[in-house]
């Protein structure tokens, strides 16, 4: 299974907004310089952030966005699973689709209810402001090491 670029660009648009979270709007062009995405493209990412509820937008020259709550309240796997769908391995662990023929006798099913639990394991477990903080961490190292 890969992350998509709309999946992976959109855990690090709302990494951006919380680790830029001044009380002022932050302009699409601003996090489009500093993550290295088309503007265009991250207008589309920010369109579906925002439709979750999940950034607000404020119109206007003072405009822009914001993340709409606490990083702490948003996990990996939730904005993987908005702009992802999905994150199971096999079509058969889908919520929706109908059980497989071969559920009862599939010797390597096991093997994809275990991935799928360590997948959802792994991104149910870290939040925005895990990797905030582990952002700041890192640079604390590089400080450092300087």
């Amino acid at each position: 299974m890969k992350i998509s670029t709309k999946g992976r660009y959109a855990v690090r648009v709302m990494l951006d907004l919380a680790l830029n979270n001044n009380g002022e709007c932050i302009k699409v062009k601003d996090i489009a310089e500093r993550q290295g995405i088309s503007e265009k493209y991250l207008e589309q990412i920010i369109a579906v952030l925002k439709k979750a509820g999940y950034v607000k937008s404020v119109r206007g020259a003072q405009g822009g966005y914001q993340i709409a709550r606490e990083p702490k309240e948003y996990t990996v796997g939730m904005i993987l699973r908005l702009t992802e769908g999905s994150l199971a391995p096999v079509a058969c662990l889908d919520d929706d689709t109908a059980e497989c023929e071969r559920w009862d006798s599939c010797e390597t099913l096991g093997v994809w209810k275990e991935l799928y639990a360590a997948i959802n394991r792994v991104v149910d477990n870290v939040t925005i402001a895990d990797l905030v903080e582990r952002r700041r961490q890192r640079l604390e190292v590089m400080d450092f090491s300087i």
